[in-house]
């Protein structure tokens, strides 16, 4: 598989919560969901080809299933990748497009 074919399989929804909201608007930073097994290099390079944007640094973190009951049975949701993508000044990522 060639390196721009494994970039394309990497998907992003952004997360969309108080937190994130917060760190783009003071910090030019981007929350994402990515899958489990990309790595941040990975991520860097297809940000930069997608978006055409400069990274600064990229943080990742793996978001633990939680524990659901029900009738006495136990279930555990799925673990899932976030990314804390941090641009240069004068950078934007914009996910949603131009919704009206």
């Amino acid at each position: 598989m060639t390196n721009e074919k494994k970039l394309l399989k990497i998907f992003f929804f952004p997360h969309i919560s108080e937190k994130s909201s917060i760190s783009a608007e003071k910090f030019n930073t981007v929350v994402a969901k990515v899958p489990m097994r990309t790595t941040k290099i990975e991520i860097k390079q297809a940000i930069q080809n997608f978006f055409k944007v400069r990274v600064k640094c990229i943080n990742t973190l793996i978001v633990q299933g939680k524990k659901k009951q029900k009738n006495g049975r136990t279930s555990y949701l799925r673990s899932w990748k976030k990314v804390y993508i941090s641009l240069k000044k004068g950078q934007n990522i914009n996910f949603m497009g131009n919704i009206e």
